[in-house]
């Protein structure tokens, strides 16, 4: 297909904009952290996201949710992005929902998803353990014990952990700590015995979790799937959740991109504006062109997620180590084109800058989406 959106695609983005601007502009975003909201999101605005059906944008029908594809759902992460909305979309649908809904069986499903689109519950995904992304390298222990498992291990930057009614914690059940195989996946009620959660607020004012597990029993109903198989329906929920990502990032930097231009045309210097200058049209359009060529690829994974391409998931990596460079250079030029006041917290700009900062390393910096595609590609 062309990398364009349809006509009901532009329709459902528009409305999704209108939406964002007018009930969760960049000052909600400063109103959670300057207030140190608890939840660090806005219940009120998550309630209304859940009657327009974004809360189970992606859901079959029969749970509830509007079924739509990933192209549809990135347009709306997309908006989000454009004014640093803090919501649990990625987080509970396409991360932890997407494991519960290739893992689990129908019982799970529907007594976890379903009630995630009708905004009753809120799920997220336990499975980074060191400082720096890697999927597979998991050293929390699930040993048999009775009937059921004993979970062992810590988490780290478990996105929107603190709020979650229930945790998909991915632990080792066989193999050594990075092997693909003997992983599997296991539903944990978040105040059950063993467990402990502590909040991490990020730089950019965003949520996040560390998840400690000291012998934590848990039933042989809270395994989804099989013993030891979880790792293609994880690898399938990341990939999932990192083209999510992208597509709020390219939201972000869209926004960021737009500021700035506007900045150009009004700040004057020496009686004209600065937009005028030859050095920072070449800038300006160096962003432009990172920009679209970000949108594209980001489009093209989306596309592919839909269409179960066989290289999906090359697109997926291809489209975060994009959106990582780009938002790291958009980001840097936007704060210095609009000079010290780029750096203060009264100007918005910054805070695009600490959103970029945290997402570039979310789900995977660059040089691993790199790596990850040459080793898809088979070199």
């Amino acid at each position: 297909m062309g990398l364009v959106l349809t006509e009901e695609q532009t329709l459902l983005k528009q409305t999704a904009r209108e939406f964002i601007e007018a009930n969760s502009p960049v000052s909600e975003l400063r109103r959670l952290r300057d207030a140190q909201e608890p939840a660090g999101i806005d219940r009120k605005l998550w309630a209304q996201m859940v009657e327009l059906g974004w809360a189970g944008a992606t859901l079959p029908e029969e749970l509830d949710g509007m079924d739509l594809g990933w192209v549809e759902f990135g347009q709306l992460l997309e908006e989000c992005g454009r004014t640093l909305t803090a919501q649990p979309l990625i987080a509970s649908i396409a991360l932890a929902g997407e494991c519960v809904l290739r893992a689990g069986n129908d019982a799970q499903r529907t007594a976890l998803l379903a009630p995630i689109a009708r905004g009753e519950k809120l799920l997220a995904l336990a499975h980074q353990e060191g400082p720096h992304y890697a999927p597979f390298e998991v050293a929390t222990r699930a040993t048999a014990n009775g009937n059921g498992f004993q979970l062992d291990g810590s988490k780290t930057l478990v996105l929107d952990g603190h709020i979650a009614d229930h945790l998909i914690v991915v632990a080792r059940s066989s193999g050594e700590t990075g092997d693909r195989a003997g992983l599997s996946l296991f539903v944990v009620n978040p105040t059950a015995a063993g467990v402990k959660i502590t909040r991490t607020v990020l730089i950019d004012g965003r949520n996040a979790a560390k998840v400690e597990l000291a012998d934590v029993a848990v039933g042989a109903d809270a395994l989804l799937g099989e013993v030891g198989q979880g790792a293609e329906a994880l690898e399938a929920a990341l990939d999932r959740g990192t083209a999510a990502l992208c597509a709020e990032m390219v939201g972000s930097m869209s926004a960021a991109f737009e500021k700035t231009t506007e900045y150009l045309r009004t700040r004057e210097q020496f009686g004209v504006p600065i937009g005028s200058f030859q050095a920072l049209k070449h800038r300006a359009a160096q962003m432009f062109v990172e920009l679209e060529l970000t949108r594209s690829i980001v489009l093209d994974a989306l596309t592919a997620l839909d269409e179960d391409r066989k290289n999906a998931s090359q697109l997926v990596s291809c489209a975060k180590a994009r959106c990582n460079d780009s938002i790291f250079l958009i980001g840097n030029e936007s704060v210095q084109m609009h000079g010290g006041i780029g750096v203060t917290d009264e100007e918005d700009i910054g805070l695009y800058l600490k959103r970029a900062r945290v997402t570039q390393f979310t789900l995977g910096h660059s040089a691993h989406h790199r790596e990850r595609f040459a080793q898809l590609e088979g070199f």
